[in-house]
């Protein structure tokens, strides 16, 4: 097992993973998320993050920088949208 890798034992996560977790995404979204490799639990981290729940990592925890990513690519087109709108 490489000492490099955290995620060694992670199941990486497929394109139907991703929309089963995070659900409805469009095309370029989904790919930027896939292209980070994410593993199952990143993509349920960011999920429960988004969803309100972020008192379950501790306070102040930090994310983990595939789950941050994840994140910032969901949440980019929240704001994206709401500018839209405006």
């Amino acid at each position: 097992m490489s000492s490099d890798s955290t995620r060694s034992d992670a199941v990486l996560a497929s394109t139907a993973d991703i929309r089963a977790i995070l659900g409805a995404l469009n095309e370029s979204d989904l790919l930027e998320i896939a292209a980070l490799q994410p593993s199952i639990r990143d993509l349920e981290e960011a999920a429960t993050w988004l969803s309100g729940d972020r008192d379950i990592f501790g306070a102040g925890a930090p994310l983990k920088d595939v789950v941050a990513e994840i994140i910032a690519v969901l949440v980019r087109d929240t704001e994206d949208e709401a500018e839209r709108t405006r």
